[in-house]
């Protein structure tokens, strides 16, 4: 296929820092692909589409969500059937560089900076799904400053989108979206269980492929999600330790106590006094 580049300055001012755009997709593949002198990030929203990138052709739904970094070359095709309703958001190199400067123990290597021959795609459950659409549609009448566009991109690496969910392309889909699945709480509640569901392959397939891309088993990984969770909890929510267990889908007190503390290296208790603060006291 053809390619040709696009360029931000032909959708946006010099004194803009993005471009938002909420579109139907076409339904055959453009005369040439594309690549360009900006970042993007595009997120399914309704219908689906092919979409051919870096010589490999994906089938995306709702809830895909898309970092596009400038060399890469891509092209969309609508389902005939269906359509395809795309959310799409571009943005300047020198956002995404300052971005990568200041967090990078949270985007270096991850999101739009991934190293890997495709760009870095998350399959959204449905609260992500939601809040996705709900921060996109923000910048619609937004203006176009810096400071939205950061906005915009702290919020969907920090609470959408998540590393856990952004595998290399040595990860099948299937598994990329089922760990993308499994920061839900009604999947990661059911433990090992729900992670297996979610992927919906054998027991035994599901194991070998957490091990060969995580290293760790499916109870493994999921519990740790789960800690992760019950972290969150402790820090920001003022209920019990016990239903902070609960929460999380476990039914075995000492097993969780033995978990965190092999994850934070504390008790829970002991996690909770240092990091929840109360806004209205002085901090000792």
């Amino acid at each position: 296929m053809r390619k040709t580049t696009f360029l931000i300055d032909n959708y946006i001012k010099p004194d803009e820092a993005f471009h938002f755009a909420r579109k139907s997709l076409a339904r055959r593949f453009p005369d040439a692909a594309h690549d360009h002198d900006y970042f993007e990030v595009f997120l399914i929203e309704s219908g689906k589409t092919s979409h051919w990138v870096n010589g490999e052709t994906q089938q995306l739904e709702p809830g895909h969500l898309t970092f596009i970094r400038p060399d890469d070359v891509h092209a969309f095709r609508a389902d005939r059937a269906k359509g395809c309703q795309i959310i799409n958001v571009m943005f300047r190199v020198e956002s995404a560089d300052h971005l990568k400067s200041r967090y990078a123990k949270t985007i270096a290597g991850a999101f739009f900076d991934q190293r890997s021959a495709l760009p870095e795609m998350h399959k959204l459950d449905p609260v992500r799904f939601a809040r996705a659409i709900n921060v996109a549609q923000q910048l619609q009448t937004a203006h176009r400053s810096l400071a939205r566009i950061e906005e915009f991109l702290l919020v969907l690496t920090n609470r959408v989108a998540n590393t856990t969910g952004g595998f290399a392309p040595n990860a099948p889909r299937w598994f990329a979206e089922a760990c993308s699945a499994a920061q839900s709480q009604n999947v990661f509640s059911l433990g090992a269980a729900g992670f297996i569901a979610a992927a919906g392959r054998s027991h035994e397939h599901v194991c070998r492929t957490c091990k060969a891309i995580t290293g760790m088993t499916p109870s493994e990984y999921i519990n740790q999600v789960r800690i992760e969770y019950a972290a969150h909890l402790l820090r920001t929510d003022e209920r019990t330790i016990d239903d902070v267990v609960d929460a999380c889908g476990f039914d075995n007190n000492s097993y969780f106590y033995r978990l965190f503390r092999r994850q934070y290296g504390t008790t829970p208790r002991k996690y909770r006094l240092e990091n929840l603060r109360d806004p209205f006291q002085l901090a000792n």
